[in-house]
């Protein structure tokens, strides 16, 4: 189960990192964005790493505080989540 859970976390990382990077690219050239709600979605599908790593690694959506303050919210309920998966292993 770990095993499956942490593959989760890598290959959504590198999609939420592929998202962003693709986002930053369409604003950079005016062309269609993508939503940021899709955004969050794929963050809160254990996206996370990979979107905080984008917004400050290629500092997309950086001065956006409350696209920043929701990423943080998405990443404070995994922690909440793995925090009560290790206190409730049987």
């Amino acid at each position: 189960m770990l095993k499956v859970l942490l593959a989760a976390y890598v290959i959504m990382s590198f999609v939420a990192f592929v998202l962003y990077a693709l986002d930053k690219r369409a604003a950079e050239r005016g062309l269609r964005r993508t939503p940021e709600r899709t955004l969050h979605l794929i963050d809160l599908l254990c996206g996370w790493p990979g979107g905080l790593t984008a917004v400050y690694l290629l500092r997309h959506k950086s001065s956006k505080i409350r696209f920043k303050a929701i990423l943080w919210l998405i990443v404070a309920l995994h922690a909440g989540l793995w925090l009560y998966l290790g206190r409730h292993r049987s």
